[in-house]
């Protein structure tokens, strides 16, 4: 009997453990947090994670910062890639305490964060791409990720986000951000924020979109009706 006890006992602790371990994980997707007007906005796959703040009226970009990650005893640990405010904080790793409760993610920050969980919106760009090169494709040089030079293009459930950093120099270059949609090869963004010009939100931006392997062609007018041809590849 005394062995039947033990083993149920030891069966608990591992139904205790999975549990959990069940618990500490956060599904991917895009999280929502408005405190007082202020947008917290955290996309987040299986091991990368980036979160922006930004005012919504009037439009003000405030902060983003991102980077891989990984959970330990309920904290994330996150392994900077960017930080905007980095000239002035000095930040590249952060330790955050975190709870998922009533399908609510709760960051133990200050001040703390509680976060809603976007519906899903699968797409046919989903997915993180880097800046490979402008088009046409002729063999030129390609940047990627040995380069210390990116521009990461983050797609989740609807929302997007393309950010330029430097991961040797920390130098942050800038970001914009907003909902996106794909399909039919029609691609098309609705700026939120933006870090060089507030003025810029509420902007649409269209443009045709191609899939190559593991390449998306992009192509159209930019901003300023300049035509432009950029390739990005699959991260």
């Amino acid at each position: 009997m005394k062995s039947h006890h033990i083993l149920k006992f030891i069966l608990f602790l591992y139904c205790l453990t999975l549990g959990l371990n069940a618990h500490a994980q956060i599904k991917s997707g895009v999280y929502t947090s408005d405190l007082d007007n202020i947008i917290h906005e955290l996309k987040i796959t299986n091991n990368y994670m980036v979160h922006s703040i930004y005012e919504k009226s009037p439009a003000r970009f405030i902060k983003t910062e991102g980077g891989f990650y990984s959970v330990k005893d309920s904290e994330l640990h996150v392994k900077l890639e960017f930080n905007s405010n980095f000239e002035g904080d000095n930040i590249k790793t952060l330790h955050i305490p975190f709870t998922v409760k009533n399908h609510q993610l709760i960051l133990g920050t200050n001040p703390r964060l509680i976060f809603d969980k976007s519906e899903s919106n699968s797409q046919e760009l989903d997915g993180q791409w880097l800046f490979a090169t402008r088009g046409p494709d002729t063999g030129q040089e390609r940047r990627g990720e040995k380069s210390a030079r990116k521009t990461l293009k983050f797609l989740i459930d609807g929302k997007f986000q393309w950010i330029a950093y430097n991961t040797d120099t920390f130098k942050f270059h800038g970001t914009g951000g907003g909902t996106f949609s794909s399909k039919n090869g029609i691609y098309s963004e609705n700026i939120e924020y933006f870090s060089k010009d507030n003025s810029r939100v509420g902007a649409t931006l269209n443009f045709q979109y191609e899939l190559k392997n593991n390449d998306w062609h992009h192509t159209g007018n930019n901003s300023k009706g300049e035509p432009m041809y950029e390739i990005w590849s699959k991260r």
